[in-house]
């Protein structure tokens, strides 16, 4: 092996099979050294109990997932010029895949652009991030910086960049939860956190300081567009609805009208907004209930007001704990929702959660239907929107299912 610059860390067989394959994470039982002393947040060079090179990465030691993998390109040099190259790519793909659309799309998705534990969401012309990892946390400065340069070409003038480093996972990395406009000079950082977003052709009021995640949810974009097109002329009942997307592109698609339930006072309280700023107000009713027990209230009242029934509940699961509840939890809701459409009704139901892989989802589809007593006809299979890529050999980026059935 070449003389590298870095610490070496070497790796178990297991965790070098799973770098071959493409997973750019090694936890730290897999791993002795490094051979040399340095910090958390350092590149190290990971090497099989061999000596072969498999790549290099940052170094945490607070956290389970030791070394996130950056590179398995020997003659990569981590300096500005790597930092603008790999940024530059991810921007050319957005504006590759998502054409017109990429003036509100999620431009670093993490592992699949390879910024482990990073997130950046534009929505106009503020950026919205989150930082996961220490190694990200260290360079974030300059990412950001490059960011609004790079951004700048494709006549994007950045207004303001806000920080949502709220989740726990920071704890595990030993980092501080926050949030706050990040002050990069000639950037704003006394907005009230509002902006106005077009999403297939229907405008938002979104909310990147108090809104869930970054403000919005943009991997749903192109699922809700296939949404509304079996919309036309239906009764929609459409569950945890957020900020009303779903029940805003069914609408405006058709719909003969739709009901928009959340359990969460300021998300009806937003859904009512944006029906409103919208004007679909004759066409869309918000209900703030519990969707669970709406649905069971509707069943035992023998009422079938409802041909087509929408379900994208937040995940059930966040950890590998949790999944044989989280299966539950979507089972009742999807067997719920299937016993309440009338023969010929259609269904739109989905995951958020990656731990609720494909074939937990469709096992417990195919258990919902059968114990329903109906048959499932599906229309389409889909996942999360393209910018926010799926990376083969890293399941944890395919967390999004999404389904279109007719129920007969």
């Amino acid at each position: 092996m070449a003389t590298r610059p870095y610490p070496i860390l070497t790796v178990n067989e297991k965790a070098a099979r799973a770098i071959r394959a493409g997973h750019p994470w090694v936890y730290g039982v897999e791993t002795t050294g490094p051979d040399r002393p340095c910090e958390n947040g350092d590149l190290v060079d990971v090497v099989s109990q061999k000596g072969r090179w498999l790549g290099t990465g940052l170094l945490n030691d607070h956290s389970k997932i030791r070394v996130r993998l950056l590179s398995r390109n020997t003659n990569d040099r981590f300096d500005e010029a790597f930092w603008r190259r790999r940024l530059q790519y991810a921007l050319d793909y957005r504006k590759t895949v998502m054409g017109d659309d990429f003036s509100c799309a999620r431009l670093i998705f993490g592992e699949a652009d390879q910024f482990p534990g990073l997130t950046v969401d534009l929505f106009g012309d503020i950026l919205v991030t989150e930082v996961l990892s220490l190694g990200m946390e260290i360079r974030k400065s300059l990412l950001y910086s490059l960011l609004v340069e790079l951004l700048a070409g494709y006549g994007v003038a950045v207004r303001a960049i806000y920080e949502r480093n709220e989740a726990p996972l920071r704890d595990k990395e030993g980092l501080p939860r926050e949030k706050g406009f990040y002050p990069l000079p000639g950037l704003a950082t006394d907005l009230d956190g509002h902006i106005t977003l077009v999403e297939n052709g229907i405008s938002y009021d979104v909310d990147y300081i108090n809104g869930q995640k970054t403000g919005f949810f943009l991997d749903q974009k192109y699922n809700r567009r296939a949404a509304a097109a079996l919309a036309p002329g239906r009764r929609i009942l459409d569950c945890c609805t957020h900020t009303g997307a779903f029940a805003l592109n069914c609408a405006k698609a058709g719909a003969a009208h739709v009901t928009a339930v959340d359990i969460s006072q300021d998300a009806v309280a937003l859904t009512r907004r944006n029906v409103a700023r919208n004007g679909l107000e004759d066409r869309v009713d918000v209900v703030q209930a519990d969707v669970f027990s709406l649905l069971t209230e509707l069943a035992r009242e023998k009422k079938h007001p409802y041909d087509y029934i929408i379900l994208d509940p937040p995940a059930f699961t966040k950890s590998g704990a949790t999944v044989k509840n989280a299966y539950r939890g979507y089972k009742e809701i999807n067997l719920k929702a299937m016993k309440l459409l009338p023969r010929g009704g259609y269904l739109a139901t989905c995951s958020c959660s990656h731990f609720m892989t494909p074939d937990l989802f469709r096992r417990m589809l195919w258990e919902a239907a059968a114990d329903a007593a109906v048959s499932l006809r599906q229309i389409a299979d889909r996942r999360q929107a393209p910018d926010h890529p799926i990376l083969w050999g890293v399941p944890e980026t395919e967390y999004l299912k999404f389904y279109l059935f007719q129920v007969i």
